[in-house]
Parts: C-alpha cells; sequence; structure tokens
C-alpha cells in the first residue's frame, strides 16, 4: 500500500476579500504524479506553497510523513549570486566523482546540451550573478534533480526550456521515482507526466484520474452533467476534447479514456478548422504573394543565422516555427516584419524578399508592450477599433472578445497597471487581433497564460483567416494551431518536417550523437567528403521542386482529411468505405514517396 506524503486538511487561504481556497482536502502518495492546472489568480501557486509548508494556511492544517525529502523549484530561485554554478548544483564533489554519476551526466546534458555547459562563457565556472532569470532557474532545477527526494513540488518548470529540453524532462520525470505535484500550463507536458490532476477552481480542488487528455474529457463530461450555466467554456473544452480524440499529427499516445462515451460527448462537434473554407477567404484578402524570399540572408549583428534561404509563405499558410536557441527564429521574423513594414523597401543582409501589396501584419514579440497604465482595459482595446470582423458575417465588439478573453465585465474596468503579467499578455494579443491583420507572428503567445486562456486564444485562432508563423516552445500549442512545422537546426537552413515535432527531436537527437566524438566519427566524414559536389544551379533547382513538393504534400494532407471525414459520413456504407479506404492508401503510400523525395531534396538544397 503506498505511503501517504502529504496530507491538506480542510485549508483556507484568504486575500484581501477574496478567498482563493475554501476548506480544500487533499493528500499526496507515494508514486503520484499530479498536474495542478486552472486560471492565472485561482490559487495554483499558493496550493503548492502550502503544500510544500513555505506558505502558512489561514484555517487548517498541512501534515508531512516523517523524515519526508522535499525538494521545491519555485518562480524565483534562491541561488547565491556570488557562487559558481559548480558550487550551486555540484557542490564539492571532485570531477572524477560527478563525472561518474550518470544521473549527473544525464542532468546536465539534458539541461545545458553537455557537461561543459556551451551556453556558458566558463562553463560550470561560470559566477551566478550576471545570468539571466531563465539560465538561473535551469540553474536551480539541474541542483533539484540531482538530489533525491521523496517528494518534488515544480511551479511552471518548462518556462525557459526549449522543446528538447522539456522533451528530456518529461522523459526524466517519468523515471525517477519520486512522487510528484506539478503546475504548469504545457499540456503536453502534463499528459506525458501526469498520472492525476488537481483543478483549482473558485476557491475549490477539482480531483481527477488520468493526464490532460483524460482530465479535459472528465471536465466536459460533469459540466454536462450538471448543466451549468458555463456553456461557452464548456463548449471550448468540448472542442479541445474533438481535436485531442482526432489526433494532432505528432502526438504518440491516445487519451485513454471511454471511447464510446468520448465518440457521443463529440457526435456534434466540427472539426477544430475548415482549411479550405479559410484558405479560400484568406486567398480573397490577401491575393497569391505573402512573402517571397530568394537566396535571403539573416543576419544578427555580426552573426550569419540564416543564409541562400530561398521560401514562400502563401495565403492561408499556418507554419510552426521550432529549432535550437540562437539559430535564428526571432531574427527571421523580424526580417520579415521590417520587410513588411517598409514595403520591401529595407532588404536583409544579401537577397531578396517581396512583400504582398494587400499584406497587413501583426507581430507579436517577447516583450510585452507597455500601455498608459492608466487606462482601462476596455479602453485601450476600444483605442484599436471598436468592433472586429472575423469573417463569413461574424462581428464581435470590443467588450465580447474582451470576455472571449477571460476579462469578465468588471476586469473590463480595471486599470492596465493593475493587471498580471499575463493579464497584459491577454491583452497584448487582443489588441493585436481587434486591428484585423491578414498575417499574424506569434514570438512564444503561450508565455504566462493559463490553460483556458490559451483554448480560448486557440479556438479564436482556428476561424482567423490569413497567414501565420508561430514561435513556441509550447509543443501542444504549435500541433493545435498550426498545419505544417519548419526548422531551424543551427545549419543556417530552413527545413520542413513532415511528421513535425517528433521529426525535429529526431534529427536533433542524430546532430548530437554525431557531433559527439566517438569511432564511427571519421566514417561519416569521409562519406561526406565522397558524396559528390552539388553545383549551385543544381541547389537552385532543388529549392524549386523542393516547393513543389511541399505545395503536392499540402493537397495531399487536405485530400487525406477529406476522405476520412467521408468514411466518417458513409461508416454503414460498407462498399462505399471500401473504395475510399483503398483510396486512402494508394494516398498515404503517394505520401510517403513525396515525402522521401523532399528529404533527397532537402540534402541537395
Amino acid at each position: 500500500m503506498a505511503v501517504n506524503l502529504v496530507n491538506v486538511e480542510q485549508v483556507s487561504k484568504v486575500y484581501g476579500t477574496r478567498a482563493l481556497l475554501d476548506g480544500v482536502s487533499l493528500g499526496v502518495s507515494e508514486g503520484d504524479r499530479i498536474g495542478v492546472v486552472g486560471r492565472n489568480g485561482d490559487g495554483k501557486t499558493t496550493l503548492i506553497r502550502m503544500l510544500a509548508k513555505l506558505e502558512d494556511a489561514d484555517t487548517g492544517r498541512v501534515t508531512h510523513n516523517g523524515g519526508l525529502r522535499l525538494g521545491v523549484l519555485t518562480q524565483h530561485d534562491s541561488l547565491d549570486p556570488e557562487k559558481t554554478i559548480r558550487q550551486e548544483v555540484i557542490g564539492d564533489l571532485a570531477d572524477h566523482e560527478w563525472a561518474g554519476s550518470a544521473k549527473i551526466r544525464d542532468v546536465l546534458t539534458g539541461l545545458f546540451g553537455g557537461l561543459a555547459l556551451p551556453g556558458f562563457e566558463h562553463g560550470l565556472d561560470t559566477v551566478i550573478a550576471p545570468l539571466s532569470g531563465g539560465e538561473r532557474r535551469r540553474i536551480a532545477l539541474a541542483k533539484l534533480l540531482i538530489d533525491e527526494q521523496d517528494l518534488i513540488v515544480l511551479d511552471e518548470p518548462t518556462n525557459h526550456l526549449d522543446v528538447e529540453g522539456i522533451s528530456w524532462l518529461a522523459g526524466h520525470l517519468r523515471t525517477r521515482r519520486s512522487a510528484l505535484v506539478c503546475v504548469t500550463h504545457d499540456r503536453w507536458f502534463l499528459d506525458q507526466v501526469c498520472t492525476r490532476m488537481w483543478d483549482v477552481q473558485r476557491g475549490t480542488v477539482h480531483e481527477y484520474e488520468g493526464g490532460y487528455s483524460d482530465y479535459v474529457f472528465a471536465r466536459a463530461e460533469r459540466e454536462r452533467i450538471a448543466a451549468t450555466e458555463e456553456s461557452k467554456r464548456q463548449n471550448l473544452m468540448r472542442k479541445e476534447l474533438a481535436w485531442l480524440r482526432r489526433g494532432a499529427p505528432a502526438r504518440t499516445s491516445k487519451p485513454r479514456y471511454r471511447i464510446e462515451a468520448a465518440n457521443e460527448l463529440i457526435a456534434d462537434v466540427p472539426p477544430p478548422r475548415d482549411t479550405s473554407e479559410l484558405m479560400k477567404f484568406a486567398n480573397a484578402r490577401l491575393g497569391k504573394t505573402v512573402f517571397d524570399l530568394e537566396d535571403v540572408t539573416v543576419q544578427a549583428g555580426p552573426k550569419t543565422l540564416l543564409t541562400h534561404l530561398t521560401w514562400q509563405l502563401g495565403p492561408g499558410d499556418r507554419i510552426g516555427l521550432v529549432g535550437v536557441n540562437g539559430a535564428g527564429k526571432t531574427s527571421l521574423l523580424r526580417a520579415l516584419a521590417q520587410a513588411a513594414r517598409t514595403q520591401g523597401d529595407e532588404q536583409p543582409a544579401a537577397g531578396k524578399v517581396v512583400v504582398g501589396k494587400t499584406v497587413k501584419l501583426a507581430y507579436l514579440s517577447q516583450e510585452v508592450t507597455e500601455l498608459n497604465p492608466n487606462l482601462r482595459v476596455l479602453e485601450a482595446v476600444q483605442q484599436v477599433r471598436d468592433r472586429v470582423d472575423l469573417g463569413k458575417g461574424r462581428e464581435m465588439t470590443a467588450g465580447q472578445l474582451c470576455e472571449q478573453f477571460g476579462f469578465t465585465k468588471e476586469k473590463q474596468w480595471t486599470p492596465v497597471g493593475d493587471l498580471s503579467g499575463g493579464e497584459r499578455r491577454r491583452l497584448q494579443i487582443l489588441r493585436l487581433l481587434m486591428d484585423e491583420p491578414n498575417v499574424l507572428f506569434l514570438d512564444e503567445p503561450t508565455n504566462d497564460l493559463d490553460i483556458e486562456t490559451l483554448t480560448q486564444l486557440e479556438d479564436l485562432l482556428d476561424s482567423w483567416p490569413g497567414s501565420m508563423i508561430v514561435i513556441s516552445h509550447d509543443r501542444f500549442f504549435i500541433e493545435r494551431t498550426t498545419d505544417r512545422v519548419m526548422a531551424l537546426l543551427g545549419d543556417r537552413a530552413l527545413r520542413m518536417l513532415p511528421r513535425g515535432i517528433d521529426e525535429y527531436l529526431e534529427r536533433r537527437q542524430r546532430m548530437e550523437e554525431e557531433s559527439t566524438p566517438s569511432a564511427a566519427a571519421p566514417r561519416t566524414s569521409t562519406a561526406a567528403a565522397a558524396a559528390p559536389a552539388v553545383s549551385a544551379q543544381e541547389a537552385r533547382a532543388a529549392k524549386k521542386e523542393l516547393q513543389k513538393v511541399e505545395r503536392q504534400l499540402d493537397k495531399l494532407s487536405t485530400r487525406e482529411t477529406a476522405l476520412h471525414k467521408q468514411i466518417a459520413d458513409n461508416a454503414t456504407d460498407f462498399g462505399k468505405v471500401a473504395g475510399l479506404d483503398a483510396e486512402l492508401r494508394e494516398l498515404v503510400t503517394e505520401r510517403d514517396e513525396l515525402e522521401m523525395r523532399w528529404l533527397e531534396l532537402a540534402e541537395d538544397a
């Protein structure tokens, strides 16, 4: 029988006149892996701080099992700025001792990319004081994971980690014997790691078995049965459930809830996006040209990030952009934005960017634009526009859009200066969308947003017609809102990944293995030297054919979606289903051949 590690009994906590937690009773046992979700400000962090006895409850009590070894990662680290990374993470261990520990090697490689800490000027001997908040946070996480604990409490552990780091952390936590309580808005991470969920809502905590997918189903079912007046939120949960059941391109595991009940619940929910309809509308708004790049070089200061880039962003394209830190994701967006602002007058370091005449760009950067702190939320939105056209006859007022983004009627009259970081981020996105752009660049849009706000943003983007590029470390958000994934792997080239983020992680792992000195290294370099050189003319031809193959893959993807829908619509007509299934198998074979051709061309290009 599992030992109870922590008991929370009838705990209440009040801030000002607001009860964050009201008579909450919970328990954490050995082997539990619990994800904590809820809106910003509803008490998630307060709950886990009281669980860890970092904060006292107003009433009730929290008890720990005797001798409990507890590790906590808060949003503000307690590292000594005068110490080095070595002193904080490894302590007094000699080099041969820590280097001989598989656990320490795994943590340092997973969080920093290598035992020498390549991102830090002096490696392990780097002093902590001048480091950024993100770097300090990774150091605090490494220090925590190297130790042994009975229970680990993590508050937003995926912040400041890239896609590879998040994937490594999920795998690491799954293999640990420690119990886990984790607050995060990263839904892919929750699905990979957690076996139970706590949903913090209006002073109470609802418990669910399973990971995030199971939680979405159970909560939607509970709200349906309860028939609450929150029909809007319920519909959003059902729509996300439909997405999870149909399966995103790169999801590797299926939800574990009852298939029959889930299918019944989403029977009348349409696909998240009508891609062909949005494409028609995008063409009408944008014309044929959005951004055409020919032999472009992108630089950041003296550093060259991308060379000989020939690429096209077309009307209605929804691109997820991933890559190693410093490879040029943000710099590429800035170069395109600069060309758009000057209508092509300002060009990158080399090459040419052609901007469509009808392009109206909205660029959400990682920095939150400062607004007049005395403005009310609604006034800040109305400064941009009073009403917004969502297409197909749909229109929303500034107030309605504010409500969709979680600003209730009361909250709309809150001064901007009183908003939290997450609320300001929401307001920034809202103001961008109110300006009715037809091209969106979103650079880390999920920062500081809770899960409910993310589902609302995704729902809004589902019906938004235009071209979009999303940079994000939130794997779920990229898979949910975009149709294609492209990557910057640090080799000054942009590559399409037919299999999405799974393929990106595989390629990065191969690159790491190839860069590690081994007996196989000479053979690799010899093979590369023996490969015939590709001329500039052949490379240009390969790039053109590459674009043609990408367009064919897009058409096949659209046809595949239509076939799946036809099969579902004619489920009782076995003859028709057999014919459609045969066509689907031929299409899959054709797609596989095109993907292989794409990989061959990518090498030449």
